[in-house]
């Protein structure tokens, strides 16, 4: 049967445990980054009771980090797709050209859905 999703992954797409494939796109950042973020959320959480205001302004240097974290993630992404694509020759197989637009596709719509 046709697996139109499956279709339409990278053929770069990282491998799970025993060589299948992992579901859904890769995380844009790093997971020690993504767990200092949670952390740091999660502290703000636990002090709200005892310390309101501080535990707003580390609420917001936990979005602040992330979103700064985000935007370079991003930046990096964009450079890495264009680069594969930028300085192909004009003759270039349509193949690769496709597997850019797919990627580009697939990062604007987790941007879109976020």
């Amino acid at each position: 049967m046709y697996d139109q999703t499956r279709a339409q992954q990278p053929a770069d797409r990282p491998s799970g445990p025993a060589g299948r494939r992992t579901t859904g796109p890769e995380p844009l950042l790093p997971s020690a980054e993504r767990e200092e973020i949670v952390r740091c959320l999660g502290h703000a959480v636990n002090i709200f009771a005892d310390s309101p205001r501080e535990a707003l302004e580390e609420a917001e240097g936990a979005f602040d980090e992330a979103t700064a974290q985000l935007v370079n993630a991003l930046a990096e992404r964009r450079r890495a797709l264009r680069a594969g694509w930028a300085d192909l020759a004009p003759e270039t197989q349509s193949t690769e050209l496709r597997l850019a637009l797919r990627e580009y596709r697939e990062l604007t719509g987790r941007l879109l859905r976020a």
